[in-house]
């Protein structure tokens, strides 16, 4: 199966809002990131199997809203014995699945019903505060989160504090929505769609 980013006619480069007479480091920038294999797994409340001992691409699952990361990987903790997998590798999820049990655990393959939107920049926490009810201000480099932005429920990855960089998720069904949201909050600090 072909895979079309929910953004493909949607996201444009170039810049947008209030960027004239700014240097280019000084505005965010927002980039729609596909091609990528995500996959949830939920251990069942019943199972016995103790998760520190398990890895995937390397990485252990992390604890209550935390990620584990790699250069092609990164696993989010998004609520009690529950992670999404997200990674480059487009074949995880086929390396991966055998090592959980259909007894213990339910993995899911949900690679093409996800929005991912990352946005970068020292306003970062601004757009975000514009729509989200979380304390953004708390939140560092290797935490995530669920929330909505603007009505929308979202997952929110804390990826790096220099420069400041959030990737947002949101269901494929409300990724224009969430799209035009996040950009439109970003207009008055000029952004470049890359």
């Amino acid at each position: 199966m072909k895979m079309i980013s929910s953004l493909n006619s949607i996201h444009v480069k170039g810049k947008f809002g209030d960027f004239e007479n700014k240097n280019e480091k000084d505005l965010l920038s927002i980039t729609e990131i596909k091609d990528v294999t995500i996959f949830q797994i939920v251990k069942f409340k019943n199972s016995k199997i103790e998760i520190d001992k398990i890895q995937i691409d390397n990485l252990f699952l992390p604890n209550s809203l935390k990620s584990s990361v790699n250069s092609n990987t990164r696993i989010l903790w998004i609520g009690p014995n529950n992670w999404l997998v997200f990674s480059l590798k487009l074949d995880l999820f086929l390396t991966e699945k055998g090592k959980f049990s259909e007894n213990d655990f339910a993995i899911t393959d949900l690679s093409h019903s996800r929005t991912i939107i990352e946005i970068e920049g020292k306003f970062v926490n601004e757009v975000l505060k514009k729509g989200c009810p979380l304390n953004i201000d708390k939140f560092k480099k290797g935490d995530c989160s669920n929330s909505v932005y603007n009505g929308i429920s979202i997952t929110l990855d804390f990826i790096s504090e220099n420069p400041k960089k959030v990737r947002i998720f949101g269901l494929r069904s409300f990724g224009e929505s969430l799209y035009h949201s996040i950009t439109d909050s970003s207009l008055e600090f000029g952004f470049i769609g890359k």
